[in-house]
Formats: C-alpha cells, sequence, structure tokens
C-alpha cells in the first residue's frame, strides 16, 4: 500500500519537433526511416502473456506509398489465441489490480519518456512507412500525441482518485476507484498510432487486463508500441496483442462471460454491430460491459460572409487534406457564402496546385498515399460518381493513380445540391465538397449543417461577426463533440481538448480527458463507522 500521498509530475504537452532542414531530428527520422525500409521484412508475431507467438499462417504487409514494396508479414492467429490471450489477462488481472497506483502510473511515466527518447525516432519512422505519414503528421501522433496520453491520463487517475466524498462526525466514507471485472477489448484503427496506444494504455492504467487487436495495416508500427510497453515493465498478460481477423475475436470475447468492456475507435457501421452483438449476450456477462467508442464523422466547416476569405481556404486545405483526410476528424463538407466564395475559391486552387505528393521520406511532400487498395477503390469510385453528376463539379484535383501507390489527388467538389451524396456520407480521404450558400440565408444553412449528416465529431466556424459566431455556437450545439471556432476542425490535443462525439460518432467519452479513465473503473463506496449504535431504538419512540 502507499506509505505517502503521492503528487504525480506535471503533465505539459510534449513539444512538436520541426524536422527543419539540417535539424538533427530530421537526420534522426530518415536515418530510422531508411533503416526501416532498407531491412529483411520482419515477422510480427502475436504478443500473448509476455511471449511471442508465431502460426504457419502469415500475411504480407506493404508500404502504402510502395504497394510492392514488403516490410513484413503478420502471423494469423485462431480462435484458440483469442482465448489463451484472455486466459492471460484474466491470470494478470488480480495481481495487477492489486498493485499500488503509483507503480503503474510510473511505469505509463516511464513509456512516455521512452517514447520522448529513444523510441521516438523509429515509432515515427514505422508509422511514416507502414502508415503513409509524412514526417509532421507521425511526429504530432505517434510520438507527441501519444507522449501526452501517457503522461495525462497518469494526472487524470490521480485526479479521479483524490474525488472523495465527504463524511459526518463518527463515520469515515470512502470511494474506491476498482478496475472492471473481467477483461477490457481494445479494438484499434491504422489512422493514428496514438489512438492504437491509448484505447490499450488507459483501461490498463486503471488496473485492467486487455486484449488489443490492433487493425491490420498498424501492426507493423503497434509491435514498436509493444516494444515501449515490454521496456517500460508493463507485466506479462496485462496487454496482450492479438493479430485475427473481426470475426474470430468477436465468436471468442463476445460471448465470453468475463468480457467487461470494449475501447474501440473505428466506423460507425461496425459499431453498431458491435453494440448489437453485445446486446444479444448481455445475458452471459458477469456484469454490463462498458462500451466506449469513436467513430464515424462528416465534418464542417462553416464560414460567415465577416470571415477572411485566406483564413477559410487555410482552414479547408489544412483540414480536409491533411493525411490525405483520413482522420475522423478531417474537414469533408463546407459552407461558404457568396460574397467571399470566388476569393475563397482562387486561394484554394492556388494551394492545391502548390501540393507536392509522393513519399513520405521526401519531406517536400505534403500529400501521400491513402492506406489500402480497399480504401483506394472506395475513394475513386466516389471521385468517378460525381463526374458523373450534373449536379456537382470537380474545381481541383479528381486525378487517382495505383500503379505505384495508392496515390490520389486531393480534390475540391462544389455542389448545387446542399444534400449531394458527399455532403452526406462519410468517405475518409481527400474529397471535400463545398456548399455555396446566398448571404443572407446565413440563419438557414446553419440549420442545413446541423441537420444534413448522422454524425456530430467536429466542426469549424469562420467569422469575425461576433453575433454569428455565437449564433453559430447554440445552433450547432449538437452538431459537434469539438467545435472550433476560426480553427480547421482537426489537430485536438490532449489536456486541451477532450476529443469525441455523439450522435453517429460515438458514445463521447472524450479521450484525453479524466471522463474516458472513469469509464474504466467501477467505483465501491466504503462507509465505516467509529463506535457503531447498540440498541436499535431512535429518540423519536420515546414517551
Amino acid at each position: 500500500m502507499p506509505k505517502g500521498v503521492y503528487q504525480v509530475p506535471l503533465p505539459v504537452n510534449e513539444p512538436v519537433k520541426s524536422y527543419a532542414p539540417g535539424s538533427v531530428e530530421k537526420t534522426q527520422l530518415l536515418a530510422a526511416y531508411h533503416e526501416l525500409y532498407n531491412q529483411a521484412p520482419i515477422d510480427v508475431p502475436m504478443y500473448i502473456n509476455g511471449k511471442e507467438v508465431r502460426t504457419e499462417n502469415k500475411k504480407r504487409l506493404s508500404a502504402p506509398h510502395e504497394h510492392q514494396k514488403t516490410i513484413g508479414y503478420y502471423n494469423v492467429g485462431e480462435k484458440k489465441h483469442v482465448q489463451d490471450a484472455i486466459n492471460a489477462a484474466l491470470e494478470a488481472r488480480e495481481r495487477w489490480a492489486s498493485l499500488p497506483w503509483e507503480q503503474r502510473a510510473a511505469i505509463f511515466l516511464k513509456a512516455a519518456d521512452l517514447l520522448a527518447g529513444p523510441f521516438r525516432a523509429r515509432m515515427n519512422a514505422a508509422t511514416m512507412l507502414a502508415q503513409s505519414k509524412n514526417a509532421f503528421q507521425a511526429e504530432i501522433d505517434a510520438a507527441c500525441e501519444l507522449i501526452d496520453f501517457l503522461r495525462f491520463n497518469v494526472a487524470y487517475m490521480q485526479q479521479i482518485y483524490k474525488d472523495q466524498p465527504g463524511s459526518l462526525p463518527g463515520m469515515w466514507n470512502r470511494l474506491e476507484y476498482r478496475p472492471l471485472e473481467g477483461f477490457v477489448f481494445a479494438l484499434s484503427p491504422f489512422n493514428f498510432t496514438s489512438i492504437a496506444g491509448n484505447l490499450a494504455i488507459a483501461p490498463a492504467l486503471m488496473g485492467n487486463v486487455v486484449v488489443w487487436k490492433p487493425a491490420e495495416t498498424q501492426i507493423y508500427s503497434a509491435q514498436i508500441l509493444i516494444e515501449i510497453y515490454r521496456a517500460a515493465g508493463v507485466p506479462d498478460g496485462v496487454i496482450n496483442m492479438i493479430t485475427v481477423s473481426g470475426q474470430v475475436a468477436g465468436d471468442v470475447i463476445f460471448k465470453h462471460p468475463d468480457f467487461a468492456g470494449i475501447h474501440f475507435t473505428g466506423s460507425t457501421g461496425v459499431f453498431k454491430q458491435l453494440w448489437k452483438e453485445i446486446g444479444t449476450n448481455i445475458d452471459l456477462y458477469k456484469t454490463y460491459p462498458r462500451i466506449v467508442g469513436e467513430t464515424g464523422g462528416k465534418d464542417f466547416v462553416v464560414a460567415h460572409a465577416s470571415a477572411h476569405p485566406d483564413e477559410v481556404a487555410t482552414a479547408l486545405t489544412r483540414g480536409a487534406f491533411e493525411f490525405q483526410g483520413q482522420k475522423c476528424s478531417a474537414a469533408s463538407r463546407a459552407y461558404v457564402p457568396q460574397s467571399i466564395w470566388p476569393a475563397v475559391k482562387e486561394r484554394i486552387i492556388a494551394d492545391l496546385k502548390s501540393f507536392k505528393m509522393g513519399s513520405p521520406d521526401d519531406f517536400s511532400n505534403f500529400i501521400n498515399a491513402v492506406i489500402d487498395e480497399k480504401a483506394f477503390n472506395k475513394i475513386a469510385g466516389y471521385i468517378d460518381f460525381i463526374k458523373e453528376q450534373k449536379d456537382a463539379e470537380i474545381i481541383a484535383g479528381g486525378g487517382y493513380d495505383k500503379s505505384v501507390g495508392y496515390f490520389i489527388e486531393p480534390t475540391v467538389v462544389v455542389t448545387s445540391n446542399p444534400k449531394f451524396r458527399t455532403m452526406c456520407e462519410e468517405i475518409f480521404g481527400p474529397v471535400l465538397t463545398i456548399y455555396v450558400y446566398a448571404d443572407d440565408l446565413w440563419a438557414d444553412t446553419l440549420h442545413l449543417v446541423n441537420n444534413t449528416s448522422e454524425y456530430a465529431l467536429t466542426g469549424a466556424v469562420l467569422a469575425t461577426d461576433r453575433y454569428a459566431i455565437d449564433q453559430a455556437t447554440k445552433v450547432l450545439e449538437n452538431a459537434a463533440g469539438n467545435f472550433y471556432i476560426n480553427d480547421k476542425p482537426t489537430g485536438a490535443v490532449v489536456g486541451q481538448q477532450p476529443f469525441g462525439g455523439a450522435r453517429g460518432s460515438g458514445t463521447n467519452d472524450k479521450a484525453g480527458s479524466y471522463l474516458n479513465l472513469l469509464r474504466w473503473v467501477s467505483a465501491r463506496t466504503i462507509k465505516e463507522t467509529f463506535v457503531p449504535p447498540r440498541d436499535y431504538r431512535y429518540p423519536f419512540l420515546g414517551n
């Protein structure tokens, strides 16, 4: 048990390195990238109870920007491996849950320092190579955001533990924040290495044990996360990584009586299906599982006539096309008033002409490849559809080529139909659709923004008119869980903008805040009476 009331180090957001020409970090990152690129293909195992587990069934991993380049193989598991991972987690649970909280804190604080130091270049390089992120996008994701999750989550854990009830004289009331009874399933996406890390470490920090399934296209960098956890001292069985199909994992996990919760980031359709599956099996579980998910988005930017055209254009080009639009927060629909549209259009077209596209090891490339052929075909299908429509026009981009890598030009569409297909459906790629509205229809346009999409993840308003900003903030109250004023709708920072949305975008449990960690504990109230009564009679019973 603790022998002191400990204060964890004050978390500060990790500074983002510039990777400017001639900088030390650029030299180190390029060296790490080329080392990974030129090494023999790696064999990524599953990690179950601290052991590397391999199978005869291997599946190829490639670089999205050079899909003929084999960077490794991963081992495809079966139901047995899922069950083994669950057994390992449950075996580790009692000892991990009873470990004093400051010992858990120390492990993850060490992981943050390892990532900030000796693992930084390699972690970023792996994310660049396997997920086709440029150096800056990898830095803010795989390094800085994950470091922030690790450090801020420790501080939030202490904040939660310190929240205690009051007590009347003669008694002492306490709240004990127990880990969930069972294991947590972490199901992570390809697009953010930091999310893949946080989905497992947030429950584990609070004393839970985890079975983690990373996305196939993120497995290459996921194995480095496991290396960091092991180097930091995460005990065997606490975080177990399995590489199996979703169906194989679900058939075992969602029928297991000790399933206690899911921490998910991915598509809305998959999350709804998982929720249904959990509901169908609810009688099997020892306790009601925690269902935490951040899902899709159709994120908006709405500009007022008072906005500066260059600021609108920059919010759109950055917000829509960084990491090829493969962010759940990426701007994908915009509403621009007629009066400033010509200037906004001119700047957007000029910006896109200046974009360079190619491999992430060329730091002059702003645009890289989309993640895989399935994503490429889906996005290209949307572009082909747009080209055939009479109520939409592509004003920039529209090209694509998968001969070498899965490259799609940043594409800007203007539509006269505010309910055009690409104004409503999530594309998850570099396609931005703009609707130009009459200036005097500002109020109507706000309601249009609010009612067009099933999602409510991020959104932005750009204006200098404070009445317009206030009006938009009120009308769009439920349209975005992360709402930006005079900024792009991407780039939430841990500890500053807790992230998550509602409606079809998830359970809004706010990663990067104490709110998310509260989902991974089950509080127990303890009341201790110092001098218990010895007679049942109350004073009111007297004559």
